[in-house]
């Protein structure tokens, strides 16, 4: 940044992009005004972290915006996007599930939903991690009279076995009136929102009247549903008598000289952790590690709260009504305003300040003490030993590997995976369809697939690099690194990682995995569960491949499916596979224009087996 002139940046709100010498994004920035905020890195006294950004940038480019808040909203997109080093990133761009209860319907059904819509329908959750909300919704198909399916009920049809076995009311068939269906609905509303006076009261209500009309099956069941739902809460863990949507984000920062028994220094700064506080039930929780090159002084927390309420907020994720922190974050009306507009009503951002409040943060924080040290310190264990097992000079942080499938050298395509700090990092993965090689020629598709995959990821490698396989694929795969030498940043450690048995290949060694004792045994799983999940990478989008040209051909062989009814069929259903699982009946239904008759031809044609053998 040495010679920035400052006169040529505009004294605007928007946003700031600070980039190295190769051009990629070190830092982005928000400010009221950007001239401003530039001038403060070109004094003195800046801390250590900031220096090294300093130094490390060489140009700054900038984004106006109309008002603070459109930069605050850049901003998160922006870091989302880049991943900068500098900025507060968190490994994690999967969207939260949700209960969702579709309104807009007769008879509404209830199902999962990832993103969040202004379509009228009710959500419920974040559910972090999922298992949580899959028990919440196998429980009210057991206990609550609704439908459990999507089918759309515009034509009376005939019910299907789960009529038959007491889990579905029959709407399909009109053997429920929407007066009854609505009443069962309200019910599972209740339940999800935590409401278990309002709904014991209405079970019981429902269970006397029962009686009194001597409707003795009907009232046992309700009286069974009060004691499976009395069992159920009595073991909810937490429970906070706050009815309103809270989230409580703890935080919990190593100490610099922290080590483990090992002796192995800890690279982590600390842990954001985040409990979800619905309708007074703990509905999950979510973990997010902060390297140390990433985090500041105690001082400076107010800023990183900032940024982590930005990106983590930024997701499709309903912001709660209350948002409980243990500092006051740098900002804090800008992010109560941008919060409000994207729940839609008013977001309060708060320390604690009753006893209760005071206890879910002391809760939160213990949680987050608890992820880093039986988390974070056993991931850098098993680097250790990984390190030791191979003879590394030095400790790993990252390892990658490489992948094929083919069918008889048809569809071949090449995977690759990216693990790093004891997780999968989705936005490193990458997959090719080959393209030069042709026929059953495993090496060179693999040779064209590591090449194309360095340059797609621009030379950035991990520490270590597998291929899935043994010492042939390990020359291919290192023929492949020295080809790519001028663009790779860092030289990787590679190993082939092969199976029955599994087994290490690295620099003419051998090492078996099966038979190894302790941490070293933790190392090889390790290895091996990356070489598994590159191996299902690369098939899965191989299969991809092969059903649309599968789902083209065979389709299109059916007399009745054209080009158009094709397409409709696949939007209607999303792949071959779910084509040929669907009943006549549903086929009918989703796609206009296709008769009982067309539909059953549709399956029975797609059921026949075609005779292919894979690589997978």
């Amino acid at each position: 940044m040495k010679g920035l002139d400052l006169n040529s940046y505009p004294e605007l709100p928007g946003v700031y992009i600070m980039k190295s010498k190769e051009g990629k994004v070190l830092y982005v920035g928000k400010a009221k005004n950007i001239r401003q905020r530039l001038r403060y890195y070109i004094q003195e006294g800046l801390d250590p972290r900031k220096q090294r950004l300093v130094a490390e940038t060489d140009n700054v480019s900038f984004i106006v915006t109309q008002n603070e808040l459109e930069a605050l909203v850049l901003e998160a997109n922006l870091i989302k996007q880049y991943k900068p080093r500098y900025n507060v990133v968190l490994r994690d761009d999967k969207n939260y599930p949700y209960i969702k209860i579709v309104m807009n319907e007769k008879y509404p059904h209830i199902e999962i939903a990832r993103r969040i819509k202004q379509d009228g329908s009710l959500y419920f959750g974040p559910y972090v991690p999922a298992g949580i909300m899959w028990e919440a919704l196998s429980f009210i198909r057991r206990h609550f009279n609704i439908r459990p399916c999507r089918y759309r009920l515009d034509k009376p049809m005939k019910p299907c076995i789960q009529y038959q076995m007491g889990r579905c009311p029959g709407p399909c068939a009109d053997l429920i009136s929407e007066e009854k269906y609505r009443e069962a609905l309200e019910e599972v509303i209740m339940f999800l929102k935590g409401q278990r006076k309002e709904l014991l009261e209405d079970l019981e209500d429902k269970m006397y009247r029962y009686a009194e009309e001597m409707r003795f099956e009907e009232a046992a069941k309700i009286r069974d549903r009060i004691k499976t739902l009395n069992r159920l809460w009595e073991t909810q863990r937490v429970q906070s008598n706050i009815i309103v949507d809270v989230d409580i984000v703890g935080f919990y920062r190593s100490l610099e000289d922290l080590s483990t028994v090992s002796t192995v220094k800890t690279k982590a700064a600390g842990v954001f952790l985040v409990l979800f506080l619905r309708h007074g039930l703990i509905t999950g929780k979510k973990e997010f590690l902060i390297k140390r090159g990433e985090i500041l002084n105690i001082e400076q927390l107010p800023l990183i709260f900032e940024e982590f309420i930005e990106v983590f907020y930024s997701k499709e994720i309903i912001p709660p009504r209350i948002l409980l922190l243990p500092v006051e974050p740098h900002g804090r009306e800008m992010l109560e305003k941008w919060l409000s507009e994207k729940r839609g009503e008013g977001v309060v951002i708060k320390r604690p300040e009753t006893e209760e409040e005071h206890e879910l943060m002391r809760l939160a924080e213990e949680n987050a003490r608890v992820f880093f040290d039986q988390e974070i310190l056993k991931v850098e264990q098993v680097m250790k030993a990984l390190s030791d097992m191979l003879h590394m000079d030095q400790i790993p942080e990252s390892i990658g590997a490489f992948d094929i499938s083919t069918t008889f050298g048809k569809d071949s395509t090449g995977g690759f995976v990216w693990w790093q700090d004891g997780n999968f990092l989705k936005d490193r993965y990458r997959h090719v369809r080959i393209q030069y090689q042709e026929g059953l020629n495993d090496y060179a598709m693999l040779e064209e697939s590591i090449k194309r995959i360095i340059d797609s990821l621009s030379g950035e490698l991990p520490d270590i690099l597998i291929v899935d396989g043994g010492p042939g694929q390990l020359e291919v795969l290192k023929r492949a690194v020295e080809a790519k030498e001028e663009i790779i940043k860092k030289r990787p450690f590679l190993i082939a990682v092969a199976k029955s048995p599994d087994r290490v290949f690295f620099n003419q060694r051998e090492i078996l995995l099966e038979g190894l004792s302790g941490i070293q045994d933790r190392a090889g799983l390790l290895l091996r569960s990356i070489r598994d999940e590159v191996h299902r990478f690369a098939i899965m989008y191989h299969r991809k491949l092969r059903d649309r040209r599968l789902t083209e051909s065979r389709l299109e062989k059916i007399p009745g499916i054209g080009p158009k009814r094709r397409l409709e069929l696949l939007r209607a259903f999303g792949s071959l596979d779910a084509i040929r699982r669907a009943k006549p009946e549903e086929i009918v239904l989703k796609v206009p224009g296709i008769g009982l008759k067309l539909a059953e031809t549709i399956i029975e044609r797609l059921n026949i087996k075609e005779d292919s053998n894979s690589n997978d």
